[in-house]
């Protein structure tokens, strides 16, 4: 073992220490450098100087192998169900002293706490890794989908994505947390991902050694030459609820006092359609209700949207929907959190 390698083992307590709160910093000087000091000795005999000796010492700067993952998110990703291609935030940062490539693996988490808080309950689809290939900083069709960043020099840094589909039926605060870990790989060549990597410990003090100096991941341990952080996915849903309802408006005996649901009478029916509190804003609601059978739609009423209820009974609105195919239907405005609106027509019983 040189001398420079027992130096860092002598101080591996405090390099060690020091792993745990890295940050990504200059990567120092590159592997293989020639590093060569020289000593002069000079002397006399007597009173005359004689020619000074000297001695010249060499070695080559070893290989720190050195990376760092870091989500980009300040906050957790907001999607909605169903929602696809949405991605996560990652910077990968090549500390090492060489150029290296970098495998990369996406994971998800499995009920366990996510990045950002909540507790992982759900599976996003992953669709693939991509790499910021046009430097836009946000995910688009600009971007190219890799496996390992190829060829990054040390100091070097590259934007890559996690790009994943959110599957339906998922409510408000539904979390899926993933993550992202880039392994070091040696060699390979441009366009052509490298060998693994592994620690060497050579006598020979020209001989270039490497050592492992990253520091533990969300899902890695510390020295195995990769690194990984987490980012997750919450979601944010509309939360609908629909309550329809029917009174007798009147009849052909009573007309509209104490009305009876009896043939030729009038029903008005009610549909309210609810969103939660704390909810997404849900659009294009469209209701769909087909006349039952015994009952003729009342062309002469028609058809009322984004009124508002009270106690069962639908009021205020205004004309719109369609009837076709003894079928109601009409679109009400969007709702937001907390928002009701309502549709209602009328019908006579055969």
């Amino acid at each position: 073992m040189k001398h420079s390698t027992r130096w860092l083992v002598a101080v591996s307590a405090i390099a060690m220490s020091a792993l745990g709160t890295q940050s990504a910093h200059a990567a120092g000087t590159s592997a293989g450098t020639t590093i060569t000091n020289t000593v002069t000795v000079d002397y006399k005999v007597g009173t005359i100087s004689q020619t000074a000796k000297t001695a010249s010492n060499s070695f080559k700067v070893d290989r720190k192998v050195n990376v760092l993952v870091e989500t980009q998110d300040s906050a957790t990703v907001q999607v909605t169900p169903g929602q696809a291609q949405v991605a996560t935030k990652f910077k990968v940062t090549n500390l090492s002293n060489t150029t290296l490539d970098f495998a990369l693996t996406a994971a998800q988490l499995s009920g366990t706490t996510a990045k950002h808080g909540g507790t992982d309950n759900f599976d996003v689809t992953i669709s693939g890794i991509y790499v910021d290939t046009n430097n836009s900083g946000v995910f688009d069709s600009g971007d190219q989908a890799v496996t390992y960043l190829d060829e990054l020099a040390a100091d070097g840094n590259k934007i890559v994505f996690i790009v994943a589909n959110v599957p339906l039926n998922l409510n408000t605060g539904d979390v899926a947390g993933v993550t992202l870990k880039a392994t070091g790989f040696e060699g390979g060549g441009t366009g052509s991902q490298g060998s693994a990597l592994s620690e060497t410990t050579n006598a020979d003090p020209m001989a270039v050694e490497t050592v492992f100096g990253d520091a533990a991941g969300v899902s890695d341990g510390a020295r195995d030459a990769a690194h990984s952080d987490g980012d997750d996915y919450t979601v944010l849903a509309a939360a609908l609820s629909v309550a329809k309802t029917s009174r007798v408006v009147s009849d052909p005996v009573n007309g509209t006092t104490s009305p009876k649901a009896i043939p030729g009478a009038v029903i008005e029916y009610c549909i309210a359609v609810s969103n939660g509190s704390g909810s997404a804003t849900a659009n294009t609601v469209t209701v769909t209700d087909p006349v039952p059978a015994n009952m003729t739609y009342d062309s002469t009423f028609g058809i009322k949207i984004n009124g508002s209820v009270a106690s069962g009974v639908c009021s205020g609105g205004s004309a719109g929907g369609g009837y076709a195919s003894n079928t109601v239907s009409g679109s009400l405005s969007n709702l937001t959190a907390g928002d009701t609106k309502t549709l209602y027509f009328r019908a006579v019983i055969d």
